[in-house]
């Protein structure tokens, strides 16, 4: 079965000159396009690359960008089949085209079902944790090397789950599944529109990585809201079968050695989509990234 997925990521909305390389936008315009493959269980191939900068551009920055590109296509194995150029009257502009095939029906968003369980992949805030750090007007103190590497590395060079992704379509027992682009809260508000599903989501279950309580405690920020509503982990959003879960926790961890965790389960949409605190309370949640709502740069 064939697949097909585009996304625009554009200068001070997806990212900035100032701490963006040349090969940082072109590995990052190609992975949230195969992050949206692996997102459906599919296998990313052919890959067509836009591109527009301003006159100002130097050919080395524009080789450079497609350097970045080439190196995780190697790694995805996707071919890079064609694409266009062009001068922007302001900015760098970058379209991505990338078919994909499966080998199974593709998992969708729309599909999820009342009584499953919502998981996700590996952990979430990391990507949110390193543009604080990029964005910070002076060099945080207090963290370590490795997390500061961690952490702008997550958002520089995002690692889309593909073989996660295939192996879960081919386990059976998921329901639905996307890749958190948005943040928690925006994408799992996505799969509930659209499966016409609530969903209850307790907060102790977020898995929040140490390197990213290290930057919210150094800048004064909070973890969990990066984890829930920062966006650009490109981590999978899954709902289960609620029998199936412990199995394909076990079996994802021992074929690609990621987690997955249990954040709460699907409910009836006359519900809506609540997320509780320790004491079972329900609290407010930001809503993530919105394109024509927030206003706000993503990058």
């Amino acid at each position: 079965m064939l697949l097909a997925t585009t996304d625009l990521l554009i200068e001070d909305v997806h990212f900035r000159r100032r701490w963006a390389s040349p090969a940082d936008i072109g590995w990052k315009s190609l992975a949230v396009n195969v992050s949206d493959i692996a997102a459906m269980g599919g296998r990313p191939r052919w890959a067509l690359i836009a591109l527009a900068c301003p006159e100002t551009v130097r050919m080395d920055e524009a080789e450079a960008f497609y350097t970045g590109v080439r190196a995780l296509a190697a790694q995805e194995d996707v071919v890079v089949v064609g694409g266009d150029t062009s001068v922007s009257p302001q900015g760098w502009v970058v379209n991505v085209t990338l078919l994909g095939e499966a080998a199974h029906p593709p998992i969708l968003r729309s599909t999820a079902r009342v009584g499953d369980v919502v998981a996700v992949t590996g952990s979430l805030g990391r990507s949110a944790a390193g543009l604080a750090v990029l964005e910070a007007p002076h060099a945080p103190t207090g963290m370590t090397a490795d997390v500061l590497a961690d952490v702008t590395t997550a958002h520089l060079r995002p690692r889309p789950r593909t073989r996660e992704g295939q192996w879960l379509a081919q386990a059976g027992g998921v329901t639905a599944m996307m890749d958190l682009s948005d943040g928690l809260a925006a994408d799992l508000g996505h799969i509930c529109e659209e499966s016409r599903t609530g969903a209850r989501v307790e907060l102790r279950r977020v898995p929040v990585d140490a390197s990213v309580h290290a930057v919210a405690l150094a800048l004064g920020r909070d973890a969990l809201t990066w984890a829930t509503g920062g966006g650009e982990d490109y981590e999978l959003l899954l709902t289960c079968e609620a029998g199936t879960f412990d199995r394909l926790a076990d079996g994802l961890a021992g074929a690609t050695g990621t987690r997955l965790t249990a954040l709460g389960d699907v409910v009836d949409a006359a519900d809506g989509i609540r997320y509780l605190d320790a004491c079972g309370e329900v609290v407010p949640v930001g809503k993530g990234f919105e394109h024509f709502v927030t206003g706000r740069p993503r990058g």
